[in-house]
């Protein structure tokens, strides 16, 4: 899903920031030495918009996982992915991550 061509930019929800395919490639394998046991997952589609070859995602990736040997338990994160299209192909070229806020922000008008 990912493009191996530079520019490729990861801000992960563990407080990484990785830029360059060699660096991103080396923290999803990381990333994934944390997680276990991973019971189901759901994405919730917020936003989404195409111009030429570029695309966005905005949303919510839900799933119940083991963290670090830790009970299965639900686990939610915001979630920003942005595309591009290369050789008829959409790949992914940066991920912006983070956890969800344990309570909103009230408004400001």
């Amino acid at each position: 899903m990912w493009s191996p061509n530079d520019p490729v930019t990861l801000l992960g929800a563990f407080g990484v920031a990785k830029s360059g395919w060699d660096e991103v490639g080396r923290t999803f394998r990381w990333v994934a030495s944390r997680f276990s046991n991973c019971t189901d997952y759901d994405f919730e589609l917020v936003a989404a918009g195409v111009s030429g070859d570029l695309a966005y995602t905005v949303g919510y990736e839900r799933h119940s996982v083991s963290i670090e040997g830790g009970p299965v338990e639900p686990h939610t994160l915001r979630v920003t992915h942005v595309y591009r299209r290369e050789n008829g192909e959409w790949k992914i070229v940066h991920r912006h991550g983070d956890e969800t806020p344990v309570r909103d922000i009230p408004r400001c008008d």
